[in-house]
């Protein structure tokens, strides 16, 4: 008889995507689905509620990108491993988040077995990269520090989720409710991170938030 289950939230902003991994974990008898997010702060306000043993985390999350919500839950939950199953597997997502700590890297292409046993494996504190990450990630390692292009430039917490609600078409009147702050506050964070980045365009904003992988090039933004 199963006396413990290993407990997920998943993380992903595709209904379907979450509604099919909890359909195939439902049939594991070990493994058990405690909470959902379509977002990456929902990912964040979840873990840190439910204190799951594994996070399965998307790249690309609206409202807050998959690599800064794994950053956070890293510092706010250390107890939770953070699985990366997402369709991207490009040479600087990969950088990121193994320099975040993540106890594994899936590609959305792997099987449900594959998915299942890598559940297992960071819940006993191993490591679980697909082939096509494995391979790759000496030369990462090798060849990069690990610190992201908007950490180089000393960009704080608020300012990266202002850049990012920035990036996806939100106005400063709309990011205020979603970071829990004034209009004015949100004006000081965005003119300080412009004057950080000599960047003082929407535009090139969101280019730049783009390049750091905060959003991905194809992502829907809101409409301002």
């Amino acid at each position: 008889m199963v006396t413990s289950h290993i407990t997920v939230l998943l993380a992903d902003d595709h209904t379907l995507v979450r509604e099919g991994l909890r359909a195939l974990l439902a049939g594991e008898r070990d493994i058990e689905v405690v909470g959902e997010a379509a977002t990456g702060r929902e990912a964040v306000e979840l873990a840190q509620q439910l204190l799951p043993a594994v996070v399965i985390m998307d790249i690309v999350m609206p409202r807050l990108s998959g690599i800064e919500a794994t950053r956070q839950i890293r510092q706010i939950c250390p107890a939770t491993r953070v699985l990366i199953l997402s369709a991207r597997s490009d040479d600087h997502y990969i950088r990121e988040v193994t320099a975040l700590g993540v106890a594994g890297y899936l590609v959305k292409q792997a099987s449900a077995q594959a998915l299942c046993a890598a559940i297992r494996d960071v819940h006993q504190g191993k490591k679980a990269f697909s082939p096509s990450i494995a391979c790759r990630l000496p030369r990462q390692c090798a060849a990069h520090c690990g610190t992201c292009e908007y950490r180089q430039a000393c960009l704080t917490e608020r300012e990266v989720e202002v850049l990012q609600l920035v990036a996806e078409g939100l106005p400063n009147k709309q990011i205020a409710p979603e970071l829990g702050i004034s209009t004015r506050t949100v004006e000081k964070h965005r003119s300080t991170l412009t004057r950080k980045l000599k960047i003082y365009d929407t535009a090139s904003l969101t280019r730049y938030a783009i390049g750091a992988g905060l959003i991905d090039s194809d992502v829907r933004l809101s409409s301002a």
